[in-house]
């Protein structure tokens, strides 16, 4: 199963980056501000989370006319967790314990969480990093995903693009083939640059997480 996570970024991703990131999910979650996107796109997510600090008064007023479970919008019933905004936790983490309560660990592909607020980004990135499914990072200007000791990522077909990772645990082991720069195996510390500012020269170019967690992005108009 996959599932589209749009979170409340102040910048949000444009329409056509949105359905696009839509197609092939079997459901689709809005973390706070990012039912307003979501809505924008003409797409109708399952599940709301949030204290709706970040959403529009139009999405506040539907949440506050329905009941403790779901409300309406548009003509769809959706399902609300609705938190208290004097919490420990951010909306994401909470969205993504409910996504797990009620799908599994399944795929997500993440938008709306990294423009706008540094702080919130970073946070986001922690969270996902825990995920236990695997987890695709989808803005305008960029694709990207987290990758776990074992994973690979084939970014071959995105010839001539730019690329970069980030160690994003201690520990982290990595190699990176068919690219201008290459690494074989090479320990990094946490948030090390070493990955940053890649190119893409060759269509068979692949990036391997030996150890540790990375996150791994290439920039492209995804839109």
């Amino acid at each position: 199963m996959r599932v589209l996570v749009a979170g409340g970024s102040p910048e949000r991703a444009s329409i056509g980056l949105l359905r696009k990131a839509a197609c092939g999910c079997d459901a689709i979650v809005a973390v706070d501000g990012g039912m307003d996107a979501l809505r924008a796109a003409g797409l109708r997510p399952q599940l709301f989370c949030g204290d709706v600090d970040s959403s529009s008064p139009a999405i506040a007023a539907a949440i506050d006319s329905g009941d403790a479970s779901s409300f309406v919008l548009d003509g769809v019933r959706c399902e609300i967790e609705r938190y208290n905004p004097h919490k420990d936790a951010t909306d994401l983490d909470l969205a993504l314990r409910a996504i797990e309560s009620r799908y599994g660990a399944v795929d997500i592909v993440a938008t709306c969480l990294s423009g706008g607020r540094p702080d919130h980004m970073l946070a986001a990135l922690g969270r996902l990093c825990a995920w236990p499914g695997s987890v695709e990072l989808r803005e305008d200007g960029f694709i990207g995903r987290i990758l776990h000791a074992g994973d690979t990522w084939d970014v071959g077909p995105y010839r001539g693009c730019r690329f970069s990772f980030v160690p994003l645990s201690c520990g982290c082991v990595v190699s990176e083939s068919r690219m201008r720069w290459e690494l074989d195996h090479v320990p990094l510390p946490l948030l090390s640059d070493r990955g940053i500012s890649n190119e893409l020269d060759f269509p068979d170019g692949s990036i391997a997480c030996h150890a540790g967690t990375l996150g791994a992005w290439v920039f492209i108009d995804m839109r």
